[in-house]
């Protein structure tokens, strides 16, 4: 068909029904150069280390660089606000962490999450696991609960940032416990765990994408998961609902998300291109090495999750009245 057909048909409104708008804009050429992926997080946390072992494959399906952009600081938030900013033509993106649902209750953002982006894929979910150093006495969180009992406001536990869901699902297990400790946040998780790892922190609780090589090397002993059952990427770690917090279940999670308002061709078009990045073995299973279970959902449900995740993490932290110096 030459160009001067197609445009006949689209004036009469046909050329939709006849090629469908993924192959329409494919003809156009998206993407004509380098696709930026921001990732609101240092380089070494982990969902710097995720947005990597899926970029080359992503940039292969795309035919384009994936060019990888760390932004980190405020839980996030930079990132997130340089993404919200972008204009909508198909050529930035967002690798967004569980920071993304709770900042949206903890801090006066000049966008919505669910108003701003238009959800891609819920790409993984994982457990949150609280481990100490090697050297403290801690074998449960039980055996935590009890030292703050008796010493209120003397045990530290770091996380990657304020009103992340490490430091939020933390606060709820002091709430339900009734016990006080004192947080320590910090500009991301690999900052985190280097203090975790040297001893600087008694007490980490964190995504197991970014401590399982600790675990397994005996430097940081893993006291429970935040998943509702046991994990298989932390055996024999019983979860908090079986250590006396009947019905405790914060997975932690990552997602890819688009511009609102970037055309529905380029996100269907970004959509496949990510599911078959995803879909292949090597990229999946490296990245359930880490610690987490690759879901690759379809944009529905992807946001339908980001919804409840603000809601449910927003009440929590309205209740126990978490502020950005908490």
């Amino acid at each position: 068909m030459n160009r001067r057909s197609l445009l006949a048909l689209t004036a009469t409104g046909l050329a939709v029904p006849i090629l469908g708008a993924p192959a329409l804009l494919r003809a156009q050429g998206w993407p004509e150069r380098p696709i930026r992926l921001i990732v609101p997080w240092p380089p070494g946390g982990s969902t710097d280390t995720i947005a990597r072992l899926f970029q080359p494959k992503l940039s292969e399906a795309l035919g384009k660089p994936v060019i990888i952009e760390n932004r980190g600081g405020a839980s996030g938030s930079i990132g997130a606000i340089e993404a919200a900013r972008a204009a909508p033509d198909g050529y930035t993106w967002m690798f967004a962490y569980d920071n993304e649902a709770t900042n949206q209750t903890l801090m006066r953002l000049p966008y919505k999450t669910l108003e701003a982006f238009s959800p891609v894929s819920l790409v993984a979910t994982g457990p949150l696991a609280l481990v100490a150093h090697s050297s403290t006495p801690y074998r449960s969180f039980q055996d935590v609960v009890a030292a703050a009992k008796a010493a209120p406001d003397t045990i530290s536990f770091a996380s990657s940032g304020v009103g992340g869901l490490a430091h939020v699902s933390t606060t709820l297990l002091q709430q339900q416990g009734d016990v006080s400790l004192v947080h320590v946040p910090y500009r991301g998780g690999g900052p985190a765990v280097q203090d975790a790892v040297s001893g600087q922190v008694p007490l980490f609780m964190s995504n197991v994408v970014i401590i399982s090589q600790h675990i397994r090397a005996g430097s940081l002993r893993p006291l429970g998961v935040t998943t509702a059952t046991e994990s298989r990427h932390v055996p024999g770690v019983a979860p908090f609902a079986q250590q006396g917090f009947a019905g405790f279940d914060a997975p932690t999670w990552w997602a890819f998300l688009g511009r609102a308002g970037t055309p529905e061709p380029i996100l269907v078009q970004m959509r496949e291109a990510l599911a078959k990045a995803l879909s292949d073995p090597e990229v999946r299973n490296r990245i359930e090495e880490q610690g987490c279970d690759v879901k690759a959902t379809g944009p529905e449900e992807c946001g339908r999750f980001l919804a409840s995740e603000i809601e449910r993490w927003g009440k929590v932290i309205r209740d126990n009245n978490i502020r950005t110096d908490s």
